[in-house]
């Protein structure tokens, strides 16, 4: 089993930056594929990032695309989602999941394990 544990969600302006990380414990976070999706009110959740067990291969929705990056630091059991030029579409419950499928998945049943979410919100 592995935990996941977000932080670095907070109020920001349109247009600036945060910062998410995703500390994992547990089973070897390497063994897995590590997604962000997020959900708003009223809204189901939806994909936003993946990112391959090495870190080498990523894919984002393209709402986000050229504006968030998603890497991980397998050293540190931790992924992390930078955000830039965030616009108040964006504001949301993000969380950080991990999945054992071969590749990348979007798909939010998919991903095994779920963190408990940092809420993120931007300001017009």
């Amino acid at each position: 089993q592995v935990q996941l544990v977000e932080s670095g969600g907070g109020l920001v302006q349109a247009g600036g930056s945060l910062r998410l990380s995703c500390a994992a414990s547990g089973r070897t976070f390497v063994a897995y594929i590590m997604g962000w999706f997020r959900q708003a009110p009223g809204k189901e959740r939806e994909f936003v990032a993946a990112v391959t067990r090495s870190g080498g291969h990523t894919y984002y929705t393209a709402s986000v695309k050229g504006r968030f990056t998603i890497s991980r630091d397998n050293a540190k059991n931790t992924a992390y989602l930078q955000m830039n030029n965030l616009e108040p579409e964006d504001t949301a419950a993000y969380y950080c999941a991990a999945s054992q499928v071969m590749g990348i998945t979007t798909t939010p049943r998919t991903y095994e394990y779920w963190g408990q979410g940092t809420q993120v919100t931007v300001s017009s």
